[in-house]
């Protein structure tokens, strides 16, 4: 008989952590206040509260909002902390800044939340590839919370992986 294969992947003592399991669910949306603005540059605070009160914010339910203003007017603070209290009863999360530093808030927020204690001594693999949006930030405060429990961290598959960290 000739010699069984054997799948030492599927045997070993190696740990699979996917960012993408952690993707929380909620559509990502901008938020854009440029055409709130008059001629897209000067804030009007009459006329921006106006609309402020009259838009339709339940529009905003679960999503995440990123607020921005595309044109290169000068927006105070109090403009973007007004929107984010008439968007907080319906938003998941709002903040001021693009997708990306949307996703990597939200990330950060779950990864806090990750409790890493049970990878202690394990050699891990962070999986890469991902379909979804998984920022590069995620991966990296991932591979750093990780470091003080982790016997090693390798990051992409397990036939095909790169070490990152080896515990001494």
């Amino acid at each position: 008989m000739p010699d069984e294969i054997i799948n030492r992947v599927a045997n070993s003592k190696l740990v699979t952590l996917n960012l993408e399991d952690y993707y929380p669910e909620g559509k990502r949306v901008m938020f854009d206040i440029k055409d709130w603005l008059f001629q897209g540059f000067v804030l009007r605070e009459k006329d921006f509260r106006t609309q402020v009160s009259e838009f339709d914010w339940p529009q905003y339910k679960d999503n995440y909002v990123a607020l921005t203003c595309s044109s290169d007017a000068i927006i105070p603070a109090w403009a973007f902390m007004l929107l984010s209290i008439h968007l907080e009863p319906f938003a998941k999360k709002v903040l001021v800044g693009n997708l990306e530093t949307l996703e990597t808030s939200i990330y950060q927020d779950v990864l806090n939340d990750l409790d890493v204690s049970s990878y202690a001594n394990k050699p891990i693999i962070i999986k890469g590839c991902a379909k979804k949006p998984v920022p590069q930030n995620a991966y990296i405060m991932l591979s750093n919370k990780l470091k003080p429990f982790a016997k090693s961290i390798m990051y992409g598959e397990s036939c095909s992986s790169v070490p990152l960290y080896k515990k001494k």
